[in-house]
């Protein structure tokens, strides 16, 4: 499994239409049939900070996922609503085995 943590700071006064823009993308993302798993948090103390949980069944997953017009438009909506650019951390899966993801 491709695992990645993207952290989204976003300015306070986008952080609903961030929200919006963040779910349409997550709902059409998981039926990818590359994509196992498609989170999207937000911080209970720093409503304005994301972390998005990604899943891939391999590296190669991500990449088509970042050509699909879904994921564009989320890109380009969200450009400006950054309060400082997007990071993301990669994981290795380790419990539950791929299996376990669905």
């Amino acid at each position: 499994m491709h695992i990645i943590h993207v952290h989204a700071q976003v300015k306070p006064e986008f952080i609903e239409a961030f929200q919006r823009a963040t779910i349409e993308n997550a709902g059409n993302s998981i039926h990818e049939s590359g994509v196992a798993r498609f989170d999207v948090l937000q911080q209970s103390n720093e409503p304005s900070h994301f972390v998005l949980v990604e899943v891939y069944r391999t590296a190669e997953d991500q990449i088509k996922h970042r050509e699909t017009a879904h994921y564009l438009k989320w890109r380009d909506t969200v450009a400006e609503m950054m309060a400082e650019p997007r990071t993301a951390l990669r994981y290795n899966n380790v419990f539950p085995d791929d299996k376990g993801w669905g």
